[in-house]
């Protein structure tokens, strides 16, 4: 046993040795690896954090909703231009369907608009104004930085009363400001009552909460429905995810009594659940990471490749040394086991490289609005892969190092 760590720490202190006495070459034989663990190390953080923030940005809206639409959103079997041809979803299927629905725990409708909200000289282009009632707040996990959601009074009066997420809070108004405040949303002015706490789901874009406004849906129609027909959308909360099943079953039913469908005809609505969503989001990041890993896979390849040459390249330069070696008694594994631990330290070193870069990558892009996350996960990663590539491009060269006949070697010129 002592025979054998003493033959691997001399093999490790002659591949530092070897390393060392070549050091321009070392450096840039790291650069493949480098790049390649960077790569997968930032690609690996960016495909982590946009998954955490799309599922956080789906838990805000609450795991148990089901979504009433003219429209399908996800996988529908029905052509779109049948969908575009069904009868809007109305206020008065609404309200028929709350009035006749038993098992939901809340429901409310919403109605969006694309508006510019201003205050003084400040104004966030383009943001998504929802029009809902009282009720929206209970059908979703929305937190509250400040304020509080417009009550059922100020919905039933159609009041210009507003709700705003943070992103939009932070571009009209300083920090700590907002409630009581009046904004304008195209000309209109509407009365801060409310801001929502960031929820992190950057991703969704438009449709993240930290991006909306949420008014009345009497002043929606009063204001903003002249010009933007659009069919509402019916939120419908569960008691929990076990009810789930029958409360859409219910609604089924409950919409086509509404929409007065006879028994052979199609539904002329649809029922989106959040299962759709995550099924299209984790779809849709399964192919980011799998074009992400064969970019990555090749550049590592390619690092490989060249350490791999650069090896071979030591075997030929050190033949003499390797021949007096085997001479004196080094043994096949010694010789093995030595040039496979100088290829893994190179790729070691240049690992740690790409990953110093990789997290210093990671630190800058979190200071934007993209979601990135940075695990003590990459750590493990860039190590395992560094040192798996290492193994495999310095074996064959170890090899043809631990099979020259010592004779021949000694004779290498």
């Amino acid at each position: 046993m002592n025979s054998i760590l003493f033959e691997i720490k001399e093999g490790l202190l002659i591949s530092l040795r070897a390393i060392k006495a070549n050091k321009i070459r070392s450096v840039l034989t790291t650069l493949g690896i480098v790049i390649g663990v960077f790569a997968v190390v930032v690609m690996s953080n960016a495909v982590r954090g946009i998954d955490k923030s799309f599922q956080e940005g789906v838990s805000s809206l609450g795991s148990d909703n089901l979504y009433i639409d003219k429209w399908a959103w996800f996988n529908s079997e029905i052509p779109w231009w049948e969908m575009r041809n069904r009868k809007n979803l109305t206020l008065e299927d609404f309200e028929k369907f709350k009035e006749l629905a038993r098992l939901p725990v809340a429901v409310a409708p919403s109605m969006w608009s694309t508006e510019n909200v201003k205050y003084e000289d400040e104004i966030a282009q383009f943001t998504n104004v929802q029009g809902t009632t009282a009720e929206y707040i209970e059908t979703t996990n929305l937190d509250f930085e400040s304020g509080r959601f417009f009550t059922e009074l100020e919905s039933n009066a159609s009041r210009n009363v507003a709700v705003i997420g943070s992103a939009i809070a932070d571009v009209l108004f300083e920090e700590g400001q907002g409630v009581g405040y009046e904004i304008e949303i195209e000309n209109k002015k509407f009365k801060v009552v409310g801001i929502l706490s960031e929820q992190g789901s950057h991703v969704m874009g438009n449709f993240n909460p930290d991006n909306q406004v949420y008014i009345t849906i009497g002043s929606m129609f009063k204001y903003f429905m002249s010009t933007h027909r659009r069919s509402l959308t019916i939120n419908v909360r569960a008691g929990s995810s076990l009810e789930v099943a029958d409360v859409k079953e219910e609604a089924i039913g409950v919409m086509r009594r509404v929409r007065g469908l006879k028994f052979n005809e199609i539904n002329d609505f649809s029922i989106n659940q959040q299962e759709g969503l995550l099924s299209e989001i984790n779809s849709t990041v399964g192919v980011i990471q799998i074009a992400g890993f064969i970019i990555t896979g090749l550049s590592l390849f390619v690092g490989a490749i060249g350490i791999m040459n650069i090896m071979f390249v030591s075997v030929k330069e050190r033949t003499k040394e390797i021949g007096i070696r085997k001479a004196i008694g080094a043994k096949k594994r010694t010789i093995l086991s030595q040039f496979i631990a100088e290829s893994a330290i190179i790729c070691l070193l240049g690992g740690m490289i790409g990953l110093f870069f990789s997290v210093l990558a990671t630190l800058m892009i979190q200071n934007t609005d993209f979601p990135i996350s940075l695990d003590f996960d990459a750590v493990i990663l860039a190590v395992s892969i560094s040192l798996i590539v290492g193994v495999f491009s310095g074996f064959a060269p170890a090899y043809k190092a631990s099979t020259l006949d010592p004779v021949d070697a000694l004779r290498y010129e």
